[in-house]
């Protein structure tokens, strides 16, 4: 492709609400353009990248026995009602109607239509294993769209589901599907994990997410290298350190104007990991006590699956139940229901006495109260591993890819059922899989830039060469651009031929910004001594050859270049 020819709007300056450096460089380097908060048009450039990550993810899908299908975007509300996710999911979805006030919805993923599709073509057990994908727009009205493609309202996403018989096949698909996501992560150029995951809406047995490592991420995983365990921070499991405390006993001691855990241990002369911190919530059953040790954080969501949706109680609450404010409040003498986590079950600490301005030194859970024990501390570096001897470290990174194992929920409610070998009717047992094209796009930047620009792995450039004649004015310059141009393009090679009437300065700034593996420069060398340079962007390695090699040459070096 001319770049004389094209849409490639380069930028010289960073946009000024972007956080991301993938979103900084993707828009720098012309590959996207925002329509409004979330909405982004793919410019030229950027779509070669998608069309390369889509043809990647076609090819692993298609290697596994995945069927390519194409579903509507538009869904009638009637089957989300079936599974209850009309109502389980809250603003995030798109709503309208139709002109006959026939309620609708955009469609966010697909199980819902999936299910029905089994239910109306899948009857017998001959008809199983099935593996559909698409990949199609979605859209979800995200609260806060942010860092650029990596959380948008609208955006393309593979989503794969897996039909079988029984849990034994659904165990196959599941396992065939991380075999083909680790085959297109790594093909991508990216660096990932693989963790445990909450199957949160989707429900279901079991999820695993890839993670790209990434400080632009959303997420934290807890990583051991030890033993591999890995898992999504809102899953994660540890074993905090222990320290072994003072033998207290039992007393009062006042603690004027002490109101958290900090001022607390500064007045006292210990370190949080002596102390409880006291949290009292509000469930839809009443109020209860949840306790976590005082240098650990509660994880609201390993308590949402214990005891429901909760709020923090109001001020006014806390004096009711306990007679005293927030930062003195403690489980000794209660009658309200206490849940402790696993990391208090040894030791003495100090805790709220239920009276302004006082504690209680050497309180031990378990003797001076009865929890119920649970994990509901947070997952932090340093913390012990829950399988080995070895610790954790917890890392940002960007969820890429989603495998969900869902079982029975979707084909049960909407009456996918086949007929086994005896004629017995049994529910399809099914799997979703998603992968988000635009992610593996950003991450990569992520993960492979410098500061000049995007360093972009050799499977998912835009284009393969960057041919830059330094001069286009001079004629027997550009007449070799065109005539080496149509040599690249004669051994197959991808192209974008800086032909532009434009400084050299800003060609070699825009050829480092747009990151392609290889450049090619056209310079006054090329005219006096009979040589080009040949540069990898990756590795800055540079090579002179004669013109009339330059393409095989190009050629030899594209294909051993390192993702």
């Amino acid at each position: 492709m001319r770049w004389s020819q094209s849409l490639i709007p380069t930028v010289k300056e960073d946009p000024a609400e972007a956080e991301a450096v993938s979103h900084k460089l993707m828009v720098r380097a012309g590959l996207v353009r925002q329509l409004a908060a979330g909405i982004y048009v793919y410019l030229p450039l950027g779509q070669r990248v998608m069309e390369k990550v889509h043809a990647i993810i076609r090819e692993e899908m298609n290697r596994i026995g995945g069927q390519e299908i194409m579903m509507p975007v538009l869904h009638p509300a009637e089957l989300w009602q079936l599974t209850g996710r009309w109502t389980a999911i809250g603003d995030e979805m798109f709503r309208l109607k139709d002109r006959s006030k026939r309620e609708m919805c955009l469609g966010m993923t697909h199980e819902e239509v999936i299910a029905w599709l089994a239910a109306h073509e899948v009857h017998s057990y001959r008809d199983l294993p099935q593996t559909w994908y698409q990949i199609q727009t979605k859209l979800r009205d995200e609260a806060r769209p942010k860092s650029g493609v990596l959380r948008t309202r609208e955006f393309v996403m593979k989503d794969s589901y897996s039909l079988d018989r029984d849990e034994a096949g659904l165990e196959k698909s599941y396992q065939l599907h991380k075999e083909a996501y680790c085959r297109i992560f790594e093909r991508c150029g990216l660096a990932y994990y693989v963790v445990e995951s909450d199957p949160g809406m989707m429900g279901g047995a079991g999820a695993h997410e890839f993670m790209a490592p990434s400080e632009a991420g959303e997420d934290e995983v807890a990583l051991c290298k030890g033993c591999g365990y890995s898992a999504n921070i809102e899953l994660a499991k540890s074993r905090p350190g222990t320290r072994k405390g003072p033998e207290w006993s039992l007393e009062e001691i006042a603690t004027p104007d002490a109101r958290t855990i900090d001022e607390v241990c500064a007045l006292l002369g210990i370190e949080p990991v002596f102390t409880i911190k006291s949290l009292l919530l509000v469930t839809k059953d009443g109020p209860l006590l949840a306790l976590v040790r005082g240098d650990q954080q509660l994880h609201e969501k390993k308590l949402v699956r214990l005891v429901g949706e909760f709020r923090p109680a109001h001020r006014d609450e806390i004096l009711a139940h306990l007679g005293a404010e927030a930062g003195s409040i403690g489980p000794v003498g209660t009658t309200l229901p206490v849940i402790a986590d696993e990391s208090l079950r040894e030791g003495r600490y100090v805790a709220g006495a239920n009276k302004n301005g006082f504690h209680l030194r050497g309180v031990a859970p378990g003797v001076n109260f009865q929890p119920r024990w649970a994990d509901i501390h947070q997952a932090k570096s340093g913390d012990g591993c829950p399988r080995c001897d070895s610790t954790l470290r917890v890392e940002r990174v960007i969820e890429v890819g989603n495998i969900f194992k869902l079982g029975t929920k979707y084909s049960v409610a909407l009456k996918a059922i086949y007929l086994n070998e005896a004629g017995e009717q049994h529910p399809i047992v099914m799997g979703s899989y998603g992968i988000g094209p635009a992610r593996i796009a950003a991450a990569a930047i992520e993960q492979h830039h410098d500061d000049l620009g995007i360093v972009w792995p050799a499977a998912i450039a835009p284009c393969q060469l960057h041919l830059l004649p330094v001069n286009m004015r001079d004629d027997k310059m550009a007449g070799l651009g065109d005539a080496i141009y149509a040599q690249l393009q004669r051994e197959g090679i991808e192209v974008l031929y800086d032909d532009r009437d434009e400084r050299a300065g800003v060609k070699f700034k825009d050829a480092d910004l747009l990151g392609l593996p290889l450049r090619l420069t056209i310079g006054s060398r090329a005219l006096k001594e009979g040589v080009v340079e040949l540069k990898a962007r990756k590795t800055g390695e540079e090579e002179l050859v004669a013109p009339s090699d330059a393409a095989s040459r190009a050629r030899t070096l594209l294909s051993h270049l390192p993702t």
